[in-house]
């Protein structure tokens, strides 16, 4: 037989190798590290799927590794229920849409909605909170819900951030709005370098001002967990002083004594990773299935 020519021997050396690599990169290997997977791990191979009622008829009702909300079909907090922390995820903690809000520490103004405006598809205007305001606006409401107060640093008690524009940029002040809060608000404080403060004008461009968060005196009783997401929106768990902070609401609704429900708070939380890294967590969904009874 004549000898190929040095191409077609390449190429065919090429196919060989696609051939090979694909049974054993695409096929034996999958194969065998799912086989020892189930074997080994069978419950955290496929999902560590949680059931209302454990068994083969059981219902699978989430993931001890993915979050979910416990609110109603208006997305209220059912009081019966511990809450989970806050998600970017999508409408919340969709695995198919799992990032973070992108927003960070200095994110503090708002984009007021302007009365009869549309956005670019036509649809009112709403506006844009910044990651301050969704902070603060959090605090407010699960002070609320848990009857403590929801006041915290760089808040207005109205629950938007507590941010100053001051005009001009450098030298004394002789204008200052408080850009967070839409007219007729009345401000969060009333004077600034001797300057009256004004409330904000929706459409009104503040961006030459300088921009000047107020700290106040509050003291956070709210957990930090509690009004920010995580970095994947997927996060399961809550800090133990969050849970702690729920107990007394939840006690009441299942009318429950309060030290059952914090023993079912400790036999959820996990420690921390190796002993060392991070800090304790208390899975939302493990703790509200021990609530109801599984």
């Amino acid at each position: 037989m004549e000898r190929l020519p040095g191409w077609l021997r390449r190429h065919i050396a090429a196919i060989r190798a696609i051939v090979v690599l694909t049974l054993i990169l695409g096929g034996v290997y999958p194969l065998v590290v799912t086989g020892v997977a189930q074997a080994l791990f069978h419950g955290r191979a496929n999902g560590s799927i949680a059931e209302r009622v454990p068994g083969k008829n059981g219902t699978d009702v989430g993931s001890d590794l993915i979050g979910q909300l416990f609110t109603d079909k208006d997305g209220n907090p059912v009081k019966g229920y511990f809450q989970s922390r806050p998600s970017a995820a999508g409408a919340g903690y969709d695995p198919l849409s799992t990032a973070a809000s992108n927003l960070g520490p200095e994110d503090v103004l708002d984009v007021l909605p302007v009365t009869g405006a549309k956005n670019d598809q036509g649809e009112p205007d709403t506006g844009r909170q910044s990651l301050l305001t969704q902070v603060c606006a959090r605090s407010k409401a699960i002070g609320a819900l848990e009857g403590v107060s929801g006041a915290r640093p760089y808040c207005t008690p109205d629950g938007v951030g507590a941010v100053l524009k001051v005009f001009p940029a450098v030298g004394r002040a002789t204008r200052v709005v408080s850009v967070n809060q839409a007219c007729p608000a009345t401000p969060f404080v009333r004077v600034y370098e001797g300057i009256t403060v004004e409330c904000a004008k929706p459409g009104e461009d503040y961006s030459a001002g300088r921009t000047v968060p107020v700290r106040g005196d509050a003291k956070a009783v709210v957990p930090a967990d509690a009004v920010t997401a995580s970095a994947s929106g997927l996060d399961p768990g809550i800090s133990v002083a969050y849970a702690d902070l729920q107990a007394p609401r939840v006690a009441r609704e299942r009318h429950l004594p309060l030290a059952r429900v914090k023993n079912l708070i400790r036999a959820n939380t996990t420690g921390r990773a190796l002993g060392f890294m991070g800090e304790p967590a208390v899975n939302v969904l493990r703790l509200n299935l021990a609530l109801d009874g599984r």
